[in-house]
């Protein structure tokens, strides 16, 4: 990131949730976009639920026992037949009007546990803003003085209880997109592949030493390990298996460059 100002026609000054919310909106990318995860107050909230709903259940277990129990007739048809259940309540009976009571309880507080697990869920699926994003984010935030007071000041505290889900035109921070610098990076990253390759085969050609050339082999070996590690995310073992494939291509350059050398008739 670098140093930015810019200045618009329409710019006035905003202080306080206002100007935080401007700087976070600026962004293109929408990598400022940061907030708190809450998850422990999520956990507590789906634990205080799942308690509602066992006390329910627990009712609902106890009424069905009392139902199996019962030698009542009309109670029979009432847990058999919805519609005499809803007809039964609606008349005004007491028991029809309790056992109602606790269904529809059941199934507000069911679809509330419900929501609240698929939301949770969905936020669990949330990264967490890279180390340089919440770096800016903070330096931005606290200097020269917090742009939001109270409690709200501290919400950056924590990286493990934020997640991203951007700059300012008159702030000392500048951003990029992120599209352009993946595109620089890919065309870095082919033409370093393209210069070990060609470059490699090139200068084995040119070497007439067979000790030369192997030493050169090597080296542009190791620098082809290197630069896949630094410049790829792949594992120990794609990066031992790639490096292997290049070495191969080399040993077979050289190796027919080599016979063909050996070959020559002699005067």
């Amino acid at each position: 990131m670098r140093a930015q100002n810019s200045s618009g026609s329409d710019y006035h000054r905003k202080e306080g949730f206002a100007q935080v919310a401007r700087w976070i909106a600026f962004d293109p990318d929408s990598e400022s976009f940061i907030y708190r995860k809450f998850d422990e107050l999520a956990a507590r909230n789906l634990l205080y639920l799942q308690s509602e709903l066992l006390v329910l259940e627990k009712q609902l277990d106890q009424t069905d026992k009392n139902d199996a129990e019962s030698d009542d007739m009309g109670l029979a048809d009432t847990i058999m037949t919805w519609e005499t259940l809803e007809r039964q309540y609606k008349n005004g009976n007491e028991e029809a009007r309790i056992r109602m009571n606790l269904i529809v309880k059941m199934r507000d507080k069911l679809k509330e546990y419900h929501e609240a697990l698929l939301l949770q869920s969905e936020i669990a699926k949330l990264k967490r803003p890279s180390k340089r994003v919440l770096t800016a984010y903070r330096e931005w935030f606290n200097k020269p003085r917090p742009a939001l007071g109270g409690l709200s000041k501290t919400f950056l505290d924590d990286p493990n209880d934020l997640e991203e889900i951007s700059l300012d035109n008159r702030c000392s921070v500048g951003r990029y997109h992120e599209k352009s610098i993946a595109a620089a990076t890919a065309i870095i990253s082919i033409l370093v592949a393209a210069l070990l390759l060609v470059g490699s085969i090139t200068g084995l050609y040119f070497v007439t030493s067979d000790a030369s050339k192997l030493g050169m082999i090597a080296a542009f070996t190791a620098l082809f390990a290197l630069s896949v590690g630094l410049m790829t995310s792949a594992k120990r073992a794609e990066i031992f298996a790639s490096t292997a494939a290049y070495a191969a291509v080399l040993v077979v350059f050289v190796s027919g460059s080599i016979s063909s050398s050996t070959s020559l008739p002699t005067t």
